[in-house]
């Protein structure tokens, strides 16, 4: 298989990682997740978001931008779930457009991220994917991570718009943009199918 690049995007609880694993398992991809366990900001962010949303987010798009070095250099097809534009274009802009950063921090982040964003590969393809509120809400119950009990309904849909303002002037790669909301394509073998062919075109 030729060496490709998939980005899978998306809201919070839209189910990125879980496609993610899926595509591992079907195609044979490497995959690349999410650094959260790794931010030692994150705890502290949450206990005090103005204080704290700066050292966070620097740390997430210092690690992201490792890792997308890491698979611009990998041998082979990978899957990112959440690229590096997500974390600056939509979770780090929210952050300052809610106050938690000041304009200084804020040209600061985004100084650095136009020059990492500069030097590396963009997707081959981003898979988008959607959901409504409803779904996220039970999603996120279901997985249980404590730092997102809390989300408020206001934060996750202003995720949402910033989501389609980004996606609406993405041109960095194709994008296939698939609803989760009633897929399943673990039980469902036609649902499985149908997700497997479209893919596939683009591998």
């Amino acid at each position: 298989m030729a060496t490709k690049y998939i980005a899978v995007a998306g809201n919070v609880g839209v189910g990125k990682s879980s496609l993610v694993q899926f595509l591992c398992e079907h195609f044979d991809l490497k995959p690349f997740f999410e650094p959260n366990d790794l931010n030692p900001f994150l705890p502290l962010f949450f206990k005090n978001m103005k204080r704290w949303a700066f050292h966070s987010q620097m740390h997430f798009l210092t690690h992201k931008f490792r890792i997308h070095r890491e698979l611009d250099s990998y041998n082979g097809t990978v899957v990112q779930d959440r690229s590096i534009y997500e974390d600056a274009q939509i979770f780090a802009y929210n952050l300052y457009r809610q106050g938690s950063m000041t304009k200084e921090e804020w040209r600061t982040y985004c100084d650095l991220y136009e020059v990492m964003s500069g030097v590396i590969k963009p997707p081959d393809l981003l898979i988008y994917l959607t959901c409504p509120l409803g779904t996220i809400k039970k999603r996120i119950a279901q997985r249980g991570r404590s730092f997102e009990k809390n989300f408020p309904d206001e934060y996750i849909k202003r995720l949402g718009r910033y989501y389609k303002r980004w996606i609406s002037k993405y041109d960095l790669s194709p994008v296939l943009e698939i609803s989760t909301a009633n897929l399943d394509y673990i039980e469902n073998f036609i649902h499985k199918q149908d997700l497997l062919d479209k893919i596939s075109k683009h591998l």
